[in-house]
């Protein structure tokens, strides 16, 4: 008991200051309705503050599930652009065709989903299979017309080209307005440029000179564009150029490109590989 005592003496001068303060506080809040909306408005901030505090606390614990559920609503989005993308593509590369009438080539369009550069056997994979109308064999070329590759394998829904920067990759060129044609290929060196060899010395190809197919393929028609000729060399023996021609495509840039299928083709080859044909180049 003594203890007790000595404890609240010890501590009565707190108490009793806590308890007029409250009676002053409490007379103070009572004397006017001013006091008491003063009063009233300085709690509810202090209280909201409170309040703002802890939701602050919940809103950090529960961040990372926020942003889980926003990167899920992004992923969502760029999906659905993808798709809106996908679609304008396909509009836009079918416009080019909208106008071409009928004839021997047999036009189709896709996106570039896959192209390789640094490779010496560098492929093109395409959006569009056999369900579109793409097969083997079909001359691919960028917007502008000018030569990519051509169309080596097919799927239902994909293609895979040979780009044009491969090095089994060849086709016959000429330069432009003249009878002269040679081989296209690429030597592995420079992705920008390919080689236009034994062409005849007659030829007397010149710096800026456009080079196109020479329709001997059976991939591309005639006069498709390849380049323009950026340096001219005869051989050793002086009987033909190695042409170093610079491609008219940006193959880095390349996102979007047209597909060219020459329909007697198959016509063509069955009438070269006929009986009739045989007959005359069997060796007696």
């Amino acid at each position: 008991m003594r203890k007790l005592i000595e404890f609240i003496r010890s501590i009565y001068v707190v108490v009793l200051f806590v308890v007029l303060e409250a009676a002053a506080i409490g007379y103070y809040a009572h004397s006017s309705s001013y006091t008491q909306a003063r009063l009233l408005a300085r709690s509810n901030q202090v209280i909201g503050g409170v309040h703002g505090f802890f939701a602050g606390i919940r809103r950090y614990l529960f961040l990372g599930r926020e942003n889980r559920a926003l990167a899920q609503r992004v992923a969502s989005l760029e999906e659905q652009l993808a798709q809106y993308q996908e679609a304008e593509t396909a509009a836009r590369l079918d416009s080019y065709m909208q106008n071409i009438g009928e004839s021997k080539y047999r036009f189709a369009t896709a996106a570039v989903v896959g192209n390789t550069l640094n490779r010496m056997q560098n492929l093109i994979t395409l959006n569009r299979g056999r369900k579109d109308g793409i097969e083997e064999e079909m001359a691919v070329l960028a917007p502008d017309g000018s030569m990519v590759g051509y169309v080596v394998a097919c799927t239902e829904r994909y293609a895979v080209a040979m780009s044009v920067l491969n090095t089994s990759f060849r086709t016959s060129g000429k330069i432009v307005d003249t009878d002269y044609s040679g081989s296209i290929y690429w030597d592995g060196k420079d992705p920008n440029t390919v080689i236009l060899g034994e062409l005849s010395k007659y030829a007397e190809p010149q710096p800026g000179q456009e080079v196109v197919t020479a329709g001997l393929s059976q991939y591309f028609p005639a006069d498709v564009l390849i380049g323009w000729v950026e340096s001219a060399e005869l051989n050793e023996t002086k009987t033909s150029y190695t042409v170093r021609v610079r491609l008219a495509a940006e193959m880095s840039r390349l996102n979007e490109v047209i597909l060219v299928a020459d329909r007697d083709r198959y016509e063509i080859r069955e009438l070269q590989q006929s009986d009739q044909v045989e007959q005359h180049t069997r060796v007696n």
